[in-house]
C-alpha cells in the first residue's frame, strides 16, 4: 500500500504535456503498470508474513509440532485463578499449547480468555460446604461482582508469585481445587489414557512427555512426578506438572465421591492441594513413581545441573517440565526448543545438558552487569571470602573466585561480593540474591546494603563466570553420562 501511494504522488508530480497527449498516456499506463506490479508485491510479502507460523521470518522457522501415536490420548489439565490467570496464560496460547491437541483450564472463576474457555473448578461442589468455609470468600465475590471481586478495600489481590502465597486468597482457595479438578478433567475426556497437570508458570516440553508416557501402559494405576514430603506424605508436586494414567484416575474420582465429607475436612486442615491428592492416591495404593529430574521445580535460569536428587543429576536426562518460569523465559525456552528440534532427526529427546549447552552457556560472560547470576553457596562463600577484600569491588571478587579452582560464578552489588561452585544463568536484577531456596525455588534474601551513586541512582547487581572453567565444567558433565541418562521408568 505504501509503495502504490509513492508511486501515485510521483505520477501527479510530473503531470502531462498538454501538446502530447499520446505520450502522456503511454506514461501514465506504464507507471500505472509498475506501480500496481510493487503493490502486488507488497501485499503478497504481507500476506506471506502474517501466515507463518513460524518464531521469526526465517524460511526454516515452520512451527514444529512431534508426532506420536499417544498424542490424541493425552489431556493436559491447566490449573490457575482469577487473580494470576490474565498474567501467566496468554503467553502459553503462543507457545507450549500450541501443539497440543488436548487441553482444559480449570480457574476459581468462569470466563473468557483470548477466545478460550475457562471452567469454574468448584460449579459443582456442595453449596453448603462453600458456604461453611472462610476460604471461598474469593470465590463468591467472584461469583457475584466478577472480575472486581479480586479487588477488597481497593487493593487488588494479585497472583500468588513464584512460590505462593498464604496471605493470598487465591493462594488459600488453590487447594481445594485439585480433588474436583481431577474428576472433571476425567469426565472431560473420559476416553483419555493420560492425564497431565500443569501451573500457568510450568514449561512443558510436549515432545518429551510424549516419548516418556509411551513407555508406560496406560491400563495400570500410574502416579508420576517429582517427589516431595510434607510430614510423611509422599506426593507429586503440582507446580513441576504430574502425570495420572486413566486408571489411576479413575481410582481417585470413585473413592473422593465415597468419602467425599471426610477428603474436605482433610483439605480444610492442610494448606497444599498436590498434598491432598497424594493422600488420596496412597489411600486407593496408587504409588507415586519419583521422576526427577525430568519434572523440575526450578525454572531454567535457576536450575543447578548438577543438584543431586535421588541419586539423579539433570544434566543426563531428558527435560519434561520447569516451574517458576516467566514470561520472557518462556518465549525464550520455546524459541530455542523449536530451534533444536528442527535441527535434529524426529524422536531425538532434549535433555537437560542441551537445555544448558545451547540455551544457558552462550550467555555466561566474564561480566553481565545488571544480572544476579544467584552465586548462593554459603558455605563455599564463607571459605573463599576469608579477608573481606573480595567486597571491594566487582574486579576483587572477580579476583577471589578466580583464586579458588573450585569457584565457577561470582556476582557483586553494594559492597557485596558472592561466589559459587554451582553454575546457574539467573536473571536480570537490580540487586544482588544474598539467600537462595532451592526447596522453594526463590531468593529468600535480598541485599539490603543499597548504596546510593550519583543523582539519586542505585548500584545494581553485575555477575560474571569464570568461562574457561565452565567449559571444563560442560566435558566432565558429559562424561557422566556414560551408561546414564535413561528414562526413569
Amino acid at each position: 500500500m505504501g509503495a502504490g501511494k509513492v508511486a501515485h504522488q510521483s505520477w501527479s508530480k510530473f503531470p502531462a504535456h498538454p501538446s502530447r497527449p499520446w505520450v502522456s498516456f503511454r506514461r501514465r499506463n506504464r507507471i500505472g503498470i509498475i506501480a500496481l506490479v510493487i503493490c502486488s508485491l507488497f501485499f503478497y510479502l504481507c500476506r506471506r508474513s502474517t501466515v507463518s507460523t513460524g518464531i521469526s521470518s526465517h524460511p526454516q522457522s515452520a512451527l514444529y509440532c512431534p508426532r506420536n501415536p499417544i498424542q490424541k490420548d493425552i489431556l493436559v489439565v491447566l490449573r490457575t485463578g482469577a487473580t494470576e490467570i490474565l498474567e501467566k496464560l496468554p503467553v502459553h496460547f503462543e507457545t507450549t499449547l500450541r501443539c497440543i491437541p488436548n487441553y482444559v483450564i480449570y480457574s476459581d472463576y468462569e470466563e473468557e480468555v483470548e477466545g478460550h474457555h475457562i471452567h469454574d473448578v468448584f460449579d459443582e461442589l456442595s453449596q453448603d460446604f462453600k458456604d461453611s468455609v472462610p476460604d471461598f470468600k474469593l470465590y463468591h465475590r467472584l461469583k457475584t461482582k466478577g472480575r472486581d471481586g479480586i479487588f477488597i478495600d481497593g487493593t487488588e489481590h494479585g497472583g500468588s508469585g513464584p512460590s505462593g502465597s498464604l496471605g493470598n486468597p487465591g493462594w488459600k482457595l488453590d487447594k481445594f481445587k485439585f480433588l474436583p479438578m481431577v474428576d472433571k478433567a476425567l469426565r472431560h475426556m473420559p476416553q483419555a489414557k493420560w492425564f497431565v497437570f500443569i501451573e500457568m508458570d510450568t514449561y512443558l516440553m510436549w515432545g518429551n512427555l510424549l516419548e516418556y508416557l509411551s513407555k508406560f501402559d496406560a491400563e495400570k494405576p500410574y502416579y508420576i512426578g517429582k517427589q516431595m514430603y510434607i510430614g510423611e506424605v509422599l506426593f507429586a508436586h503440582g507446580g513441576s506438572g504430574f502425570a495420572l494414567s486413566a486408571a489411576a484416575m479413575r481410582r481417585v474420582t470413585e473413592h473422593w465421591r465415597a468419602h467425599m465429607a471426610e477428603y474436605n475436612q482433610y483439605t480444610i486442615e492442610k494448606w497444599a492441594g498436590d498434598m491432598v491428592l497424594g493422600k488420596v492416591l496412597k489411600d486407593v495404593q496408587v504409588p507415586l513413581l519419583w521422576a526427577f529430574p525430568h519434572f523440575q521445580g526450578d525454572p531454567v535460569s535457576t536450575l543447578d545441573h548438577n543438584i543431586t536428587k535421588a541419586d539423579r543429576q539433570p544434566w543426563c536426562y531428558p527435560a519434561i517440565t520447569y516451574h517458576h518460569m516467566l514470561e520472557n523465559e518462556i518465549r525464550s525456552l520455546w524459541k530455542f526448543e523449536q530451534e533444536w528440534h528442527r535441527a535434529r532427526p524426529s524422536g531425538v529427546p532434549l535433555r537437560h545438558a542441551d537445555v544448558f549447552k545451547g540455551h544457558i552457556h552462550p550467555y555466561l560472560s566474564s561480566q553481565r552487569k545488571d544480572w544476579d547470576n544467584y552465586s548462593v553457596n554459603p558455605k563455599f562463600s564463607e571459605n573463599v571470602l576469608k579477608d573481606g577484600a573480595a567486597h571491594a569491588s566487582f574486579e576483587t571478587c572477580r579476583l577471589a573466585c578466580e583464586s579458588n579452582p573450585a569457584c565457577l560464578q561470582f556476582s557483586f552489588s553494594n559492597a557485596s561480593c558472592s561466589v559459587s561452585s554451582e553454575v546457574r544463568l539467573g536473571r536480570r536484577a537490580t540487586v544482588q540474591c544474598l539467600e537462595y531456596s532451592a526447596a522453594a525455588s526463590k531468593c529468600e534474601k535480598m541485599n539490603e546494603n543499597i548504596k546510593e551513586m550519583g543523582e539519586g541512582t542505585l548500584s545494581t547487581a553485575s555477575s560474571g563466570w569464570m568461562v574457561a572453567r565452565i567449559a571444563e565444567y560442560v566435558n566432565a558433565m558429559d562424561e557422566t553420562c556414560n551408561g546414564h541418562g535413561d528414562w526413569i521408568t
